[in-house]
């Protein structure tokens, strides 16, 4: 069986046609079946021996984090922002943080939180990170941290991650992603200090899920808010920083969703999710009243739509799910406000999507643009 059959198969039939996997990728049979398992457990046994029932495949959850990461030191979170709020709220150093124009909004927000001072990375006119020009920059100025989002939530470009990752290496500088959308979708094991994200995205587990992998020598840096360090028996810092009182159900549907990752092989995956975009890209691209932002051969999955005519994407966001029972995602300017101009259309279907669907998803956005 092919693998986006295998994708299909393993999946409740889904409502319409899903093109909303940036945002929520429609979790399998089996995830769905350990989070529900582990619930009956808890009411059975109670929560606190359900949970050290649990311990093995939540460790098994981890190092399939690490795999995937190449870091070895992973604790879960609620998402990707509780994992970089628990990263910058421990920094013990200075407090300077260097990253892309397009940097996504909510983190811009947490980095302020946290008292950060952000310098930008220089980019080409596409937003693509400029390697060399980086280089110089962070050799001249170096900021305690770099920070980079391979893949963003408001353009399907892929960032040059492993070289970024050498010239931080090269210059002695922690390298952190916000691989919230690369996790399953690009190649993650590229030599970074620290690698954060979510479950729900492109690894199709449970919402309210995420996880920090760190390396052992920056994780041993942190320095937890909380529980206080004087606290007995002492905790270890990963210790502190995974917060005990959780959703262990959703833990364990990740960890599920992580092994059926790995057993489909991600280069299968992430080569299916290339041909994905070309696939979509070429279905779109004669829409009036639209323009596809992304090149075709651009190796990700995501589309982004720009309208031309004024038409409002969110209008036909919401057209087009109760019009036709097709998924997409309305992307305003607060998702990277030092580069997004105008709101967006995207479009993020997974492996198991057909060139049928997204044929007809082409012909309701024409239908769409003309009744908005």
């Amino acid at each position: 069986m092919s693998l986006p059959d295998q994708w299909r198969a393993a999946r409740p039939k889904v409502a319409g046609v899903h093109l909303d996997s940036a945002a929520c990728s429609r979790q399998s049979f089996a995830a769905i079946e350990a989070a529900a398992q582990h619930a009956r457990h808890e009411a059975e046994v109670g929560g606190y021996v359900a949970a050290e029932a649990a311990a093995s495949v939540l460790s098994a959850g981890r190092a399939a984090v690490g795999a995937l990461t190449g870091l070895s030191d992973v604790v879960f979170t609620t998402g990707a922002n509780h994992a970089l709020d628990l990263l910058l709220s421990s920094w013990p150093g200075e407090r300077s943080l260097a990253c892309l124009p397009g940097e996504f909004g909510p983190n811009l927000a947490i980095i302020a939180a946290n008292g950060f001072e952000v310098h930008a990375l220089p980019t080409d006119g596409d937003g693509r990170l400029d390697v060399e020009a980086s280089a110089h920059l962070l050799a001249a100025d170096p900021p305690a941290l770099v920070h980079l989002t391979p893949l963003g939530s408001h353009r399907g470009l892929a960032q040059p991650a492993a070289a970024m990752s050498a010239v931080c290496a090269g210059l002695g500088l922690p390298l952190v992603i916000d691989a919230a959308q690369a996790l399953g979708h690009l190649d993650c094991r590229v030599g970074a200090s620290v690698v954060y994200g979510a479950s729900r995205k492109w690894m199709a587990g449970p919402r309210g899920v995420g996880y920090l992998a760190m390396q052992p020598e920056l994780a041993q840096r942190l320095r937890p808010r909380l529980p206080p360090p004087e606290w007995h028996p002492p905790l270890s810092v990963l210790q502190r920083l995974e917060h005990g009182e959780t959703n262990l159900a959703a833990r364990l549907g990740f960890s599920v969703a992580l092994g059926e990752h790995l057993a489909a092989g991600p280069e299968s995956v992430r080569a299916r999710l290339a041909e994905v975009g070309s696939m979509t890209r070429r279905a779109l691209a004669g829409v009036e009243g639209w323009r596809v932002v992304e090149p075709v051969d651009e190796p990700t999955a995501i589309t982004t739509l720009e309208p031309t005519s004024g038409t409002d994407p969110q209008k036909v966001r919401t057209w087009l799910i109760a019009e036709r029972g097709i998924v997409t995602t309305y992307a305003g300017v607060e998702r990277a406000p030092f580069e997004l101009t105008a709101p967006v259309l995207r479009a993020s279907p997974h492996v198991d999507v057909t060139l049928g669907e997204l044929e007809q998803f082409a012909e309701a956005l024409a239908a769409a643009t003309a009744q908005v």
